[in-house]
């Protein structure tokens, strides 16, 4: 059984805890408990959370833990000593250590993310980097893991790193399994950008949002208007003038960001050729592709998949 220890503080956010659900749930696929998980915090009893309710934890001691986890809050607060303190003796008997959201802070004052990539909250990266300037922070990933750190980024993104804890340790198909049960669209990849071109769409409409739903579960296919319109029941001249109003953006320069989004995703993956991005996106040849990234991101996808791989190498000790 694998001893997980969650950090809480006075002040955590609660969307922090759903990380508890994703290991529950992964003890009922594999039908045994591969996973015992302790909420820890500085003097144990009640600790209260942002939103006013209290939860109940046991002190800090010197059990040992497979994984800590330090909990995020909503203000990027300055870790207590005693925190700091458990930290760095957790860290050197515990096989992963991590941080969801601004958990990162704590890391950092700990002195475990110098000279490792991390990432953190978008919303407090510039704060982090002033702090910390000895972390390689990159605020635009929705987990990043350097050797036995693991750190997500802001909100939800504690739900992906923990179905990649499961992964890591059950294997793809149980965290496939967990991610279905918790009714989660898809486990997103680390690497994915914390920004969603859907997102800042923010179509008002149930109409709208299915559309690009299914728009972006099919790159691939013929996205022209008169396609997402059939999609949205209604005609295309509806459709266009909806559309328009709801996001801002014409149907087509929509699509050309949700494609290079995702074309971007599989070109740092660095598994797939040019060509074959270019096609399954739904560009169809990679100069059109090319287009879009420098419209996009000012560089070639050629770049940015170097940039990409330099990034994954290891820092040198």
């Amino acid at each position: 059984m694998l001893r997980i220890g969650i950090v809480l503080y006075p002040g955590f956010q609660v969307i922090n805890l759903a990380v508890t659900t994703v290991l529950e749930f992964a003890n009922a696929t594999a039908g045994e408990d591969v996973y015992a998980f302790c909420l820890l915090s500085e003097h144990g009893g009640l600790v209260r959370s942002s939103a006013g309710f209290a939860v109940d934890t046991i002190s800090f001691d010197d059990s040992r833990y497979d994984t800590i986890l330090v909990v995020g809050d909503n203000e990027a607060s300055l870790p207590a000593p005693a925190l700091v303190a458990f930290l760095k003796a957790a860290a050197p008997v515990s096989r992963r250590i991590g941080s969801t959201c601004t958990g990162a802070f704590s890391l950092a004052e700990a002195g475990l993310l110098d000279g490792r990539r991390a990432t953190t909250h978008w919303y407090f990266a510039s704060a982090f980097r002033r702090a910390y300037p000895k972390v390689q922070l990159d605020e635009d990933r929705i987990f990043i893991i350097d050797g036995p750190i693991w750190t997500s980024a802001g909100m939800t993104s504690c739900i992906d790193l923990a179905l990649a804890l499961i992964e890591k340790d059950m294997g793809a198909e149980v965290a496939r399994t967990v991610a279905k049960k918790l009714v989660v669209y898809h486990r997103r990849a680390g690497g994915q950008s914390q920004f969603s071109a859907l997102l800042e769409l923010e179509p008002k409409s149930d109409r709208i949002q299915t559309a690009l739903v299914w728009a972006k579960q099919n790159l691939h296919a013929d996205l022209s208007v008169e396609r997402l319109a059939d999609v949205a029941h209604l005609s295309p001249r509806q459709f266009n003038r909806v559309f328009r109003a709801e996001t801002g953006q014409t149907p087509a320069k929509a699509i050309e960001h949700l494609r290079v989004e995702a074309a971007r995703l599989m070109v740092e993956s660095g598994r797939h050729p040019i060509d074959v991005i270019a096609r399954d996106t739904g560009f169809g040849d990679p100069e059109r592709m090319r287009r879009s990234f420098l419209r996009a991101f000012g560089q070639p996808p050629q770049v940015i998949r170097r940039a990409a791989r330099g990034a994954a190498e290891p820092l040198p000790s």
